[in-house]
């Protein structure tokens, strides 16, 4: 396996014969909650932007050798969505003062991403269908993250209201 696919493939994640996408999903969340714990949510922010920035590049380069747009294998849009929503989420989390409040974070930003990144609503659809090469495949997971972490904080901000 080459570097390329490797890296497109979250480290073979997406190489899943069933679910590749939320294979890719799961397989991310440990890396992005091992960071915020080690290194804060800054670094992770910095690392995703890194990655999209990366992704959209060897995105591009991967389509032009094969001429597949978008190829289910390719997963390293979703770990970035995963990690914006996560990020999102997880900052909320830690601001509510009612236990397991981080934990329900993490739960809620996977389920709220794969939510927006399976229904593509709205603009989400639109940038899937619309925008060609790497800067459409990482895009519009990088907008359902967006969604699916303040979709989270507003559950997170909502249940801190009933306690």
């Amino acid at each position: 396996m080459t570097i390329q696919k490797l890296f497109l493939t979250f480290f073979g994640a997406g190489l899943s014969p069933k679910a590749p996408g939320t294979v890719g999903t799961l397989a991310s969340l440990p890396v992005g909650i091992a960071i915020i714990y080690y290194f804060g949510t800054e670094t992770l922010f910095m690392f995703t932007l890194a990655i999209t920035v990366i992704g959209i590049f060897e995105v591009n380069k991967y389509e032009q050798a094969t001429g597949i747009h978008d190829h289910q294998q390719i997963v390293i849009d979703e770990a970035a969505g995963m990690w914006l929503s996560l990020m999102i989420a997880y900052s909320t989390g830690t601001a509510m003062n009612y236990p397991y409040a981080e934990i329900l974070a993490i739960i809620f930003s996977f389920a709220a991403f794969r939510l927006f990144d399976i229904w593509k609503p709205s603009t989400i659809g639109w940038i899937d269908r619309e925008f060609k090469g790497g800067l459409g495949v990482m895009l519009d997971d990088v907008l359902a993250g967006i969604a699916g972490g303040l979709l989270s904080a507003l559950l997170l901000m909502g249940i801190g209201k009933l306690f």
